[in-house]
């Protein structure tokens, strides 16, 4: 027997984003996931439906990192706003940094800190001044680089090792 997904109407694109958000809050990525795509299936411009996808794309990085983080990174690309594009990004990055110092790829984790770093600090540059986000996530960074006794570790000892051969 053959499947065939259901387009959703244009009516029930509000709640489905509502609903989708709402699944995120319930910790079920996947059905956040699921969702969102069927949201864009019939509006491709949806900036909600794009944020909460990759949001739940990264939701899901702890277990599916490399499978998951180009298309996260790729669905906040498809933001309208400059600044939601760096902002959420910067979260894609934080999230994936999160997910290799779980793993314990300290390296990776100091990478994608410090992209993630360079990100807020766009988004901040750009963003309203009425909006901490930016730099509370840019200092939840900074924090990690500096008090995670593995980052610190790393980060002090030199990628180059330098040999000394004797005379």
């Amino acid at each position: 027997m053959g499947w065939e997904l259901k387009q959703l109407r244009a009516r029930d694109l509000e709640a489905a984003v509502a609903l989708a958000k709402h699944y995120r809050d319930l910790n079920q990525p996947e059905d956040a996931e699921s969702i969102c795509r069927d949201i864009l299936d019939v509006s491709p411009g949806s900036d909600d439906a794009w944020r909460t996808l990759g949001l739940a794309l990264t939701d899901q990085f702890p277990t599916s990192w490399m499978r998951l983080f180009d298309d996260a990174c790729a669905a906040f690309a498809k933001l309208s706003s400059h600044y939601e594009r760096m902002y959420y990004t910067g979260i894609a990055w934080e999230r994936y940094a999160k997910a290799q110092l779980e793993l314990g790829n300290n390296k990776n984790a100091i990478h994608a800190f410090e992209q993630a770093i360079r990100l807020f600090d766009e988004a901040d540059e750009l963003g309203s001044s009425e909006d901490p986000g930016p730099i509370l996530h840019y200092n939840r960074c900074i924090r990690a680089l500096t008090t995670t006794p593995e980052l610190v570790r790393v980060s002090s000892v030199p990628d180059e090792l330098d040999y000394d051969f004797g005379d």
